[in-house]
């Protein structure tokens, strides 16, 4: 007898594509109940072959309590579904609040070059960074780099560039925000009512800087041929201002100053007209003196064997004339036209005598005072007598004298009237010679 077929299964449908894209909606429970506890589990063996007749007993028991469960509020379940939604719809609403709290409109401005930007930096520091705009020591921020932001703030940023300034002739280095030539010299202070610019007043600064002359107008006094003339001149040399006053150098003609120094304000120079000229004067060299000891003479004779003779000697000066004043003369060049004649003398060196017999008990002292006051250099105004003694020339060679007698030592002027009175008595000196004896 064959076998009984079971009944089919009942058919399970496939869910649709809507259903499977469809966003899952987690409905939670209103009431306080807890689901019910899960069926205890079957004992482990093989699977049952046999289909299923009925429900089993937990499906059964799930049903009961939904039977028993009162059917939900159709309200509940709507307001259990847009609690979520509103959950997510607040926090959206919140931070989009904190997003637009945070930003804020400032406008920028780099170096004359401005934009307005949104941002969320809270002080100039951080704005600065995020724009990746960096600034030195050099450079100016306004308001200063730390300080808050706030919506609708401008900040500025002025790039320092090097000045290499020569300013009247002296030279320094300086930082400068300013955009052009006029405007870095407005902030330095430098006036420059008619002065001379080495670039045009609107010309830019670059970033990399720039080489800058400048000369002020100054005030400059000359004094020049007797006159005084003062100008207003931005120069470079007091060559230049010289020339601005119509006055030329000639020749030697030179300025109190260096004539490519720089003229200062106030200043005064003086012009120096100069005129050099040459001088040749014949000057005389002195002999020299050549001696010899005797022993025919006495000590303190002088005989002279050669005259002496001066020389000639040529000589050129400069002489240079400052305005009109004649300096001193400055010798150049020199020569030697007649060679000077050496004077030859002999000087005696034989002891002299210490008396003359028959003399020496006169009153030579009081005729000497008589004859000449006493001085043995004494000459009489027709210059033919000389000495203590007034001997004539004639009369002292004589005697063994050289030379003139008033040149003579006293004591040999003494010696040599002893023998004069040994040989003739008081009678060469007429009215002095009774001074001898009284």
């Amino acid at each position: 007898m064959a076998a009984p077929v079971p009944p089919a299964p009942p058919p399970v449908h496939a869910p649709t594509a809507a259903q499977a894209h469809a966003p899952t909606v987690v409905d939670l429970p209103l009431t306080g109940d807890l689901p019910l506890a899960a069926d205890p589990p079957l004992a482990a063996g093989p699977p049952s072959t046999v289909p299923r007749q009925g429900p089993t007993r937990a499906e059964a028991r799930r049903a009961a309590k939904r039977r028993r469960t009162p059917a939900a509020n159709p309200e509940h379940l709507k307001l259990a579904r847009l609690v979520p939604r509103a959950l997510v719809v607040a926090f959206l609403a919140g931070g989009t609040a904190a997003f637009v709290a945070h930003d804020k409109a400032v406008r920028l401005d780099v170096d004359g070059t401005p934009r307005t930007l949104h941002t969320f930096a809270d002080d100039v520091t951080e704005l600065l960074a995020d724009e990746g705009v960096t600034v030195g020591a050099h450079d100016r921020v306004s308001p200063a780099p730390g300080t808050g932001l706030a919506h609708g703030d401008e900040v500025t940023v002025h790039y320092g560039r090097p000045l290499d300034l020569t300013l009247d002739g002296r030279h320094r280095r300086v930082w400068t925000t300013a955009g052009t030539v006029e405007e870095a010299l407005r902030a330095l202070g430098v006036r420059t009512e008619g002065a001379y610019l080495s670039v045009p007043r609107s010309a830019p600064v670059a970033r990399t800087g720039l080489t800058l002359t400048v000369r002020t107008e100054r005030t400059v006094t000359f004094m020049a041929d007797g006159q005084e003339r003062t100008l207003r001149t931005n120069a470079a040399t007091v060559h230049e201002a010289l020339a601005q006053a119509g006055i030329t150098l000639e020749g030697l003609d030179t300025t109190s100053v260096a004539a490519t120094s720089f003229p200062r304000d106030g200043q005064t120079v003086s012009v120096l007209r100069i005129t050099d000229t040459h001088e040749v004067r014949e000057e005389s060299v002195p002999y020299a003196v050549e001696r010899s000891e005797d022993p025919e003479l006495f000590r303190g004779i002088e005989r002279v064997e050669r005259a002496g003779r001066n020389g000639v000697r040529r000589v050129t000066y400069a002489v240079r004339t400052v305005n009109g004043v004649r300096q001193k003369p400055r010798r150049t060049a020199e020569e030697l036209v007649h060679r000077p004649v050496s004077r030859v003398v002999r000087t005696g060196t034989r002891p002299r005598p210490a008396s003359v017999a028959g003399a020496d008990g006169l009153n030579w002292a009081a005729l000497a005072a008589c004859e000449s006051g006493g001085r043995p250099g004494a000459v009489d105004p027709s210059g033919t007598y000389g000495g203590l003694y007034q001997f004539d020339t004639r009369t002292w060679h004589s005697l063994g004298g050289s030379g003139r007698p008033q040149d003579a030592p006293a004591a040999e002027q003494t010696y040599r009237a002893k023998k004069l009175y040994v040989q003739r008595g008081a009678s060469p000196w007429p009215h002095c010679g009774r001074r001898l004896t009284g």
